[in-house]
C-alpha cells in the first residue's frame, strides 16, 4: 500500500475564464514547481507533483459560460489566494525572473516579510482571472 500524507491536499481546480490564457500561465509556473501535465483539453487541464498517488495535483476548468464575465474577487467568500513553496530564495528569485520574462503580472516584487514569519521571502503575483499566486520560501515554517 502507497503511504499517503493525511490532510494534505490531494487536488485543487481552479475555474477560469479562458483555459488557453490560463494554461499559458499555469503550465510554466507548474513545471518550474516540478508538476507534470498530465490532461490536455480545450476545457481543462491538469498537473501533477509527485509519485501518482503521494502528491497533489491542480486543474484549471472552463467556467459557466454565463460566469465569464465576472473577476476574481479575492476579499468575496472564496480562495484569496494560493501559495507553493519554494526551495531557497534563489529559487524564489528565479521564479521571478521566469514571471517577468513571460509578462505575468507581479504583484509584489521578491522580499523578505518578517511579519508573516522570520524568514518569510515571497513573490506574489496573479493569474488572467486576477487570481493572487504566491511563491514562498519559508524555511521552518509549516
Amino acid at each position: 500500500m502507497t503511504e499517503q500524507l493525511r490532510g494534505g491536499f490531494h487536488h485543487i481546480d481552479l475555474s477560469v475564464s479562458d483555459v488557453a490564457a490560463s494554461k499559458a500561465v499555469y503550465g510554466p509556473i507548474l513545471e518550474f514547481l516540478g508538476y507534470r501535465q498530465v490532461t490536455d483539453k480545450p476545457h481543462q487541464c491538469e498537473w501533477d507533483l509527485g509519485p501518482e498517488g503521494r502528491g497533489a495535483s491542480l486543474g484549471i476548468k472552463a467556467c459557466a459560460p454565463e460566469e465569464a464575465g465576472h473577476a476574481h474577487r479575492r476579499y468575496a467568500p472564496g480562495l484569496h489566494h494560493l501559495a507553493w513553496r519554494a526551495e531557497s530564495r534563489a529559487d524564489v528569485d528565479r521564479f521571478h525572473a521566469m514571471l517577468v520574462e513571460r509578462g505575468v503580472p507581479i504583484l509584489d516584487p521578491p522580499a523578505h516579510y518578517p511579519e508573516y514569519s522570520g524568514d518569510y521571502y515571497a513573490v506574489f503575483f496573479e493569474d488572467p482571472d486576477g487570481i493572487k499566486l504566491e511563491l514562498v520560501y519559508a524555511p521552518g515554517w509549516i
